[in-house]
């Protein structure tokens, strides 16, 4: 019932929150634009504190000049650096999208590796770019957490944390393994369709009946009324 809080473990508002997402936003896609798991991986390294948008206005480009490992593997540096410059952070990031590209052509034989634990040795790559590759790519379960999870999953009542590899485990324990990698891109779709960051619209929200944040919100504006 809306305005009073639902007791629940982790699974149990996993699995309303999965069917919720799913009506909502039936096609779960990646934000970001790609035709191979290289460019996927460039691609999300490139979004670090940048939008996805600005991120597909600068890939086309990019990747038309590099269109493969090998020209990447042999890009100068301040090259790469010029094309993603709207980026932000773009002299880490070219050092680093140079640097990832050459270790997997010497190290890793040209080919992606699929698990977590070996895509982060490669230089930039995080949990959070490992996980959508492994999720996107290789269709194993995975769980990405970005802004909005942390944030959307923090007022769902998952959890109060801002460490990302606890709320990574969290999540994994919580929720159906095959559904975990959909379920992190619809929470990116309803973070920026109705979970603001700054105000959330809860009286639209189609988990506001077991969202401990809607729940209190509702709860305040009734006793103001």
């Amino acid at each position: 019932m809306e305005g009073e809080n639902i007791d629940m473990d982790n699974k149990q508002r996993a699995l309303l929150a999965v069917e919720a997402l799913k009506k909502e936003y039936p096609d779960a896609i990646c934000s970001l634009e790609y035709t191979d798991p290289l460019q996927l991986m460039i691609a999300t390294r490139l979004a670090a504190q940048c939008t996805d948008a600005r991120v597909n206005l600068v890939t086309p480009v990019l990747f038309s000049h590099y269109p493969d490992l090998d020209s990447f593997a042999a890009a100068k540096v301040e090259d790469v650096e010029e094309d993603i410059r709207s980026c932000g952070l773009y002299k880490t990031k070219a050092r680093d999208i140079v640097a990832m590209c050459r270790m997997l052509k010497e190290d890793f034989g040209g080919v992606m590796p699929d698990t977590v634990e070996e895509l982060t040795k490669l230089p930039g790559i995080g949990r959070k770019t490992a996980n959508l590759v492994v999720g996107d790519v290789f269709h194993k379960p995975a769980v990405v957490v970005d802004t909005h999870c942390i944030r959307l999953t923090s007022r769902l009542g998952f959890h109060k944390l801002k460490d990302a590899v606890k709320i990574e485990k969290i999540l994994r324990d919580a929720l159906p393994p095959e559904e975990s990698n959909d379920f992190c891109h619809r929470l990116v779709l309803h973070g920026r369709a109705v979970c603001d960051a700054r105000k959330p619209n809860c009286e639209i929200c189609c988990m506001r009946s077991f969202c401990d944040y809607a729940q209190e919100t509702i709860g305040e504006k009734s006793k103001k009324s």
